[in-house]
């Protein structure tokens, strides 16, 4: 299946609120903080209609909270990134995936980093986004089209981290 990227959807906040009001009330005081992330947060961003979010969280081990963010459709993903959880959920036109952090790493999380840096520099914006059509047209498997973005994802991280007086570290958590 092609990699599909649309161009800036302006619904996409609107999609994002609603998904964090509605996991809020359902993890209860679990998830301390969550946030839009990834190219849907990025106004003027083309991206694949997939919402990212990401929460911090005082433990990972909270059975049943992770239980309540199941019941709302999303399903535990295993993925190997040390000290994170992902979920997904898809819906007909688009889809959502949820990745928990520790609350003692969320100052200087890449992702949020990453958005941050995209929404003041639209020169990166726009070469991301170049990037991305290339690749979509080129990929047609996500693995591939996520790796082939890493050197200008890791120029950009690179840039942010710099910015803020913080080390550089690589954008692949393995």
């Amino acid at each position: 299946m092609a990699i599909e990227v649309h161009e800036y959807d302006p619904a996409w906040p609107e999609h994002a609120r609603r998904a964090i009001d509605e996991l809020t009330t359902a993890a209860g005081g679990w998830l301390t903080v969550i946030e839009h992330i990834g190219s849907t947060s990025v106004p003027g961003l083309a991206a694949k209609p997939i919402i990212d979010l990401m929460a911090a969280a005082q433990t990972l081990d909270d059975p049943a909270a992770e239980e309540a963010v199941v019941a709302l459709g999303y399903r535990r993903m295993e993925f190997q990134m040390p000290q994170r959880l992902s979920f997904k959920r898809y819906g007909p036109e688009i889809g959502y995936h949820l990745h928990v952090v520790l609350a003692s790493s969320w100052d200087t999380r890449n992702q949020r980093l990453f958005r941050d840096h995209l929404r003041e520099h639209p020169a990166d914006r726009d070469a991301y986004a170049e990037l991305k059509r290339t690749l979509a047209g080129a990929t047609h498997e996500g693995d591939s089209y996520t790796r082939a973005k890493t050197a200008l994802v890791q120029r950009i991280v690179d840039a942010a981290r710099d910015s803020r007086g913080l080390p550089r570290v690589d954008v692949w958590e393995e």
